[in-house]
């Protein structure tokens, strides 16, 4: 190979490397897909699967049992998940087309969160009131339900933001 062809191909090979060191795992990149029976998948609260975090907007000294609001700019999803996965993981079953999103903790009601694609985000309502410190779960609830469905959890810590 000529010098002059190496001292071209060189910096090409680099940034080719440097590109694929930096790009996220073709495994991580989820396009938005329809939601429907028969699959597996995992819930996302900000982001995460298991132990993710909640910031509330609560003032002052807290004491037991206050309740706050949801920061603005935090969200849920869904992601395909493989079969062998068991924890927290849940399953639409025979007729879902969407998962709907619970926060047990919740103590005002209002109209649930329903998720139609895996690979997009919505946000948390700030209307919410949920604990200003604790932990808690929420559910992401197969739509319409059937006997074979199952809901995938995600463990959270609520957090108190001054």
């Amino acid at each position: 190979m000529s010098r002059k062809l190496f001292a071209r191909l060189v910096p090409l090979a680099a940034a080719i490397v440097l590109t694929a060191a930096s790009a996220p795992a073709l495994a991580d990149v989820v396009d938005p897909a329809p939601i429907g029976p028969g699959q597996y998948f995992s819930g996302l609260v900000n982001g995460q699967t298991v132990r993710s975090t909640i910031k509330m907007a609560c003032f002052g000294p807290v004491v037991p049992g206050q309740t706050g609001h949801p920061m603005a700019g935090q969200t849920v999803g869904v992601r395909p998940a493989p079969s062998g996965s068991t924890s927290g993981v849940g399953y639409t079953g025979s007729a879902a087309n969407a998962i709907g999103v619970a926060f047990r903790n919740a103590s005002t009601a209002t109209p649930p969160i329903v998720l139609r694609y895996y690979g997009t985000a919505t946000e948390i309502p700030t209307s919410l009131n949920l604990p200003c410190y604790g932990s808690g779960v929420l559910e992401f609830l197969p739509t319409p339900t059937s006997p074979t469905a199952r809901p995938a959890t995600v463990s959270v810590n609520f957090v108190g933001q001054p």
